[in-house]
């Protein structure tokens, strides 16, 4: 065999692995990025959560609020609650089919902040079915930062039905005409297990498998590098028996 004809095949398998290469690679290190990112998200949700309540924020610092500098701060609230504007949003729970259980709190200062009050199984989604909390009122929760957008998947709100299935907060108290309205809402902290909405069902654990999902990824390099070793060999074998 001549020699030559090897090239053509040694160029392709050569581009193909630098390609192989370069993209595990580069996911890998974005694993390890992503690494970094979830490792500093929970430190700082759990600092943030452990931390004592304080006066949830005013209008003065709505423009400044973020996700990565408020969410998931404790904080506290008073107010009144204005029951008739309650909105319900779906979402699934160990519950079955629920809602979200979110109402104004009208604050002693006239601002409104939505309260997620907590869930309601689909038999208490009608407000007339649970007591309502009339008179002054203290929240304790964490703030939280407005759905804007959703899921691939999820269902379009319908501001126009007042159906809404994420908590998008500048959509709800636009449509229900609240106002000076702060842009975030807090989940109130469980109170009374034995009452609804069952509050307390923030969710403050995030899965954290981006090691394995890094390793993963540099272990594939390393095996296309494996691989274009041995077929160099190979051909320089081939070569050396022609």
């Amino acid at each position: 065999m001549n020699a030559s004809l090897r090239w053509p095949r040694l160029i392709i398998v050569t581009i193909l692995g630098i390609a192989l290469l370069a993209g595990f690679l580069s996911l890998g290190t974005w694993q390890v990025h992503r690494l970094q990112w979830k490792t500093d998200l929970i430190e700082r949700v759990d600092a943030r959560v452990g931390a004592p309540a304080v006066p949830a924020p005013g209008p003065a610092a709505w423009p400044g609020i973020t996700r990565e500098g408020d969410e998931y701060r404790h904080v506290t609230l008073s107010g009144r609650f204005l029951n008739a504007q309650e909105v319900q949003i779906y979402t699934p729970s160990d519950l079955g089919p629920s809602y979200w259980v979110l109402t104004p709190l009208l604050r002693d200062d006239g601002t409104i902040v939505m309260v997620n009050r907590g869930l309601v199984p689909e038999a208490l989604k009608d407000p007339t079915s649970r007591p309502a909390l009339e008179g002054p009122q203290q929240i304790t929760g964490l703030l939280r930062i407005s759905e804007d957008e959703g899921w691939l998947f999820s269902r379009d709100n319908s501001p126009e039905t007042r159906t809404w299935y994420r908590r998008d907060i500048g959509s709800i108290t636009k449509t229900l005409g609240l106002s000076p309205a702060a842009p975030y809402f807090v989940d109130e902290e469980l109170t009374d297990p034995q009452a609804w909405p069952l509050g307390g069902q923030t969710v403050i654990t995030f899965r954290n498998a981006h090691l394995s999902y890094a390793l993963t990824w540099y272990g594939l390099a390393l095996l296309t590098l494996a691989g274009y070793g041995l077929f160099l060999w190979t051909e320089l074998k081939g070569r050396r028996e022609d």
